[in-house]
């Protein structure tokens, strides 16, 4: 997967101790993503935009807020995450991901 003409931000996003980072850009067609790794462990994200995540590497669990089950991904997979929402991730193995903001 390529982005060609995009622009990268400079500054890293940074969440829960450096466990998780990634970085933004920004397409020619002008949409939001966030290219970024995810180290095993459980991690909550609240969301303001629906996202929807796609696995390059790595495998995880995720529940969303209205879901009271876990589902598994691994690479190769996507899931979908509403926004004004929260979702839990369990990373079991190290995902290297593509999120891409509605």
């Amino acid at each position: 997967m390529e982005f060609k003409n995009a622009v990268v931000k400079k500054r890293a996003n940074i969440y829960h101790g450096g466990q998780v980072t990634s970085r933004s850009i920004v397409t020619a067609e002008g949409e939001m993503k966030t290219l970024g790794v995810m180290l095993p462990g459980v991690y909550r994200f609240n969301t303001e935009a629906p996202e929807v995540m796609d696995l390059i590497q790595g495998r995880c669990r995720v529940k969303l807020a209205d879901s009271g089950e876990w589902r598994e991904y691994s690479a190769g997979e996507s899931f979908s995450i509403p926004g004004h929402s929260h979702f839990e991730i369990e990373v079991t193995e190290l995902i290297d991901y593509v999120c891409h903001f509605a």
